[in-house]
């Protein structure tokens, strides 16, 4: 039997501090979890970057499991809201956009 292909999520900032809370986590305990720091979370929760790629889809599996109800979006990616990981491709260094 094929593996089951999961549907490629866009979480938004709404859909995440509301997983976090269904999960009943800090940002630093999702953070945790998520291999990630707790700034990219409250980035996510406040609109200034998406999650993407492997920390979308691991959200996307934590959601499923918990039992918690998503809405699958179109994933158009906003070229105004880079990912923290387009950040690091940037400068080096994890989550930070360079300044000038």
């Amino acid at each position: 039997m094929a593996p089951r292909r999961r549907k490629k999520v866009t979480w938004d900032r709404e859909e995440i501090r509301a997983l976090r809370q269904h999960l009943g986590l800090t940002q630093q305990e999702l953070a945790d979890e998520l291999g990630t720091r707790q700034q990219t979370i409250s980035e996510w929760e406040t609109g200034m970057y998406q999650p993407r790629g492997a920390s979308s889809k691991l959200l996307t599996i934590i959601a499923e499991r918990a039992g918690f109800r998503y809405e699958v979006k179109s994933a158009g990616k906003d070229p105004e809201k880079p990912s923290p990981e387009d950040a690091e491709i940037a400068d080096g260094e994890p989550g930070r956009p360079d300044l000038p």
